[in-house]
């Protein structure tokens, strides 16, 4: 028997409705809580306490990393050791000023505003922010034709942090306002594995060293993905009638979901075995690959690509994806010979 996991949610880096309740349970509250990302912990720390010793807001915060990686948390994190309030929103959520207008003036001082996909923002509604994270103002045109005014209201103090996985498309005024920019780098196993017996605590789930270790090695570098896999390897042992997750539970369980031991699932193979067999390795073209295997761009590109290149099997080249030999030997192909 196979577990089929709709759209291949199971190793996605995005986050989808299900994993909201699960990420709030598991989400770490303190910065000496929050496992992997030192560097940017202990620049983190002195950020922080450098603001409360001014007693100032925080300077405007731009991260950037993958899906998955904990920018939402960090955010988190930050409101609570600064004791102040955070709000939530996105790119695409504020479509017009007035929404924009809405938040900006029910901010309390010191608060934080956190936006998600900022690169998503539209232009118009990021002219309306410039003012805001510069001279803490918000300059709204009242009345229309040659009689239009610009209001300006006062805002409180306020910290925008900004969240992306496309830097490159954040736009150069609105990235210059930023007075500190920080990566999220992918994880390494022995971090992931820490995460994993972390939620298994939280989650009073019993499991061996060794299952936390397969568990990582298969969580493609991502703590949302590694605690996805920890409750659907749960679910087997408890199937199976088993109270420990043992190393067997754990390998049987991701077997059935079909991941392997580099944490690739089918379509990881496809995209190889598609760019191997119609292709000869490469390289092809993005648009030309998606419509081989029947996927759409976009996921390619910011869904498997990216732990793809990170583990060595692909390649970005000015003229297309390129295979390489090590994802040859690792779906048993011998290059040359296809």
């Amino acid at each position: 028997m196979t577990i089929k996991i709709k759209n291949n949610r199971i190793v996605s880096q995005k986050e989808f409705p299900e994993d909201k309740k699960m990420d709030l349970n598991l989400r770490p509250r303190v910065l000496d809580d929050f496992i992997g990302q030192e560097n940017l912990k202990t620049n983190l720390r002195i950020f922080i306490q450098a603001a409360k010793q001014r007693q100032e807001p925080l300077e405007h915060a731009l991260f950037h990393g993958g899906h998955g990686l904990g920018k939402t948390t960090i955010s988190y994190i930050i409101a609570r050791e600064m004791g102040v309030n955070m709000q939530i929103t996105s790119g695409p959520a504020l479509e017009k000023i007035g929404d924009l207008a809405a938040i900006l003036t029910s901010l309390e001082d010191g608060s934080i505003l956190f936006i998600d996909e900022c690169h998503r923002l539209n232009r118009a509604i990021e002219e309306v922010l410039y003012p805001a994270m510069e001279e803490y103002a918000l300059d709204l045109v009242v009345g229309q034709g040659p009689s239009a005014k610009i209001l300006r209201l006062d805002l409180p103090k306020f910290t925008l942090i900004g969240a992306t996985t496309r830097p490159s498309l954040v736009s150069p005024p609105l990235r210059d306002r930023f007075g500190a920019v920080y990566q999220l780098e992918f994880y390494k196993t022995p971090e992931i594995k820490e995460i994993i017996r972390r939620s298994a605590r939280i989650l009073r789930i019993k499991i061996s060293d060794r299952a936390a270790e397969e568990i990582a090695l298969r969580a493609r570098f991502t703590p949302r993905v590694a605690n996805r896999l920890l409750k659907r390897v749960r679910d087997f042992a408890q199937v199976h009638n088993q109270e420990t997750i043992s190393e067997k539970a754990a390998i049987e369980a991701l077997e059935m979901m079909e991941i392997d031991e580099k944490g690739l699932n089918q379509i990881d193979r496809r995209i190889l075995r598609a760019l191997i067999e119609k292709f000869s390795g490469g390289p092809a073209g993005l648009k030309t690959l998606a419509v081989s295997i029947g996927e759409d761009l976009s996921t390619i590109e910011e869904i498997y690509e990216p732990y793809l290149i990170q583990i060595g099997f692909l390649n970005r080249t000015p003229r297309g994806r390129t295979v390489t030999e090590s994802a040859y030997r690792h779906l048993g192909y011998k290059k040359g010979l296809i």
